[in-house]
């Protein structure tokens, strides 16, 4: 690894970040990737600093995958509960993580409903921010995990063209894609239904596509999103009958083409509904790459954030 560093002392999202710092932090998780691949998988680099995890919404693959980077770099961590925490007594978020850094903690990941809390944070309490995701706004590290697995698979993305496909309006994880695959070079367009599309997404920079096979023929690589039926509040198709016949994907469309793409999927699937068992399972889908990958990633982003911290 070199001395260079991160432009950025916290990881807000995509849009904060520059060609320089995504490049710094792919080269730094190609060493990372090495090092969990080995048959000893720690390195004692971050054994004296203290991140706490502060997940206000459910998951299992961010999470976990946080947790073992920070036990790979040899971190000790802290992991908070919103549920047994004083926030149901009124605590603000302000207080509460004061709180928390008040016990010597150097670094905060942070999981929140709410879009901007990570900013929020940032602003208003003197510690590293990491968003782990924050609402309907930004997903970095995903997107992050995502660029540099479909590197790993077709090279350069400078002209490649991506689709993003299904619930795009409620998908944090595909903004935080469209500004990265665009920092990258990449030719982005998004596929779905009109009602599952932001009014502003061509102001994006990217074209749009509502028919999946149209889409899948154009493209060299598709992303497909899980619809996000937590954070709806009302329906937004008829059925998710419709919705797979519709914008769900399986082998059988792919056997059409002259080519073969890349396929992944954030997490977690809905199996059945946007994409097939089958699909799921099979050699063109690079899911559980970007499994391993964000450990890699993730390793990657808080060593380089935490070196500002120790060697300012």
């Amino acid at each position: 690894m070199n001395d260079k560093k991160l432009s950025i002392n916290n990881l807000l999202g995509i849009k904060y970040l520059n060609l320089a710092d995504v490049d710094l932090i792919f080269e730094t998780a190609d060493y990372f990737k090495e090092v969990i691949n080995r048959s000893i998988k720690k390195v004692p680099v971050l054994r004296d600093l203290t991140i706490a995890n502060l997940f206000f919404e459910n998951s299992t693959r961010t999470k976990l995958s946080f947790e073992l980077a920070q036990k790979r770099l040899s971190s000790e961590i802290i992991n908070f509960s919103s549920a047994q925490s004083s926030l149901k007594k009124g605590e603000s978020l302000i207080d509460t993580v004061n709180n928390i850094l008040a016990m010597k903690v150097d670094i905060i990941v942070i999981r929140h409903p709410d879009p901007g809390a990570a900013m929020f944070l940032s602003k208003n309490v003197n510690s590293c921010i990491i968003n782990a995701g924050d609402g309907t706004h930004e997903h970095p590290t995903q997107a992050l995990l995502d660029a540099y697995s479909l590197k790993e698979k077709l090279g350069n993305l400078e002209g490649k063209k991506i689709v993003i496909v299904g619930d795009i309006l409620h998908s944090r994880v595909a903004l935080s894609n469209i500004f990265l695959l665009k920092m990258l070079g990449a030719d982005v367009k998004l596929c779905g239904p009109k009602t599952l599309m932001p009014y502003y997404a061509e102001s994006l920079g990217v074209s749009l596509e509502m028919d999946l096979s149209k889409a899948i023929k154009w493209c060299d690589a598709a992303n497909m999103l899980r619809v996000q039926n937590e954070r709806m509040d009302q329906s937004y198709f008829p059925s998710i009958h419709e919705y797979t016949s519709l914008y769900g994907l399986g082998l059988p469309l792919l056997k059409t083409l002259n080519k073969e793409i890349v396929v992944l999927h954030p997490g977690p699937i809905n199996r059945g509904v946007e994409i097939t068992s089958e699909l799921a399972d099979s050699k063109q889908a690079i899911i559980l790459d970007q499994v391993q990958n964000g450990v890699a990633i993730r390793m990657a982003v808080i060593y380089l954030l935490a070196s500002k911290l120790i060697i300012p």
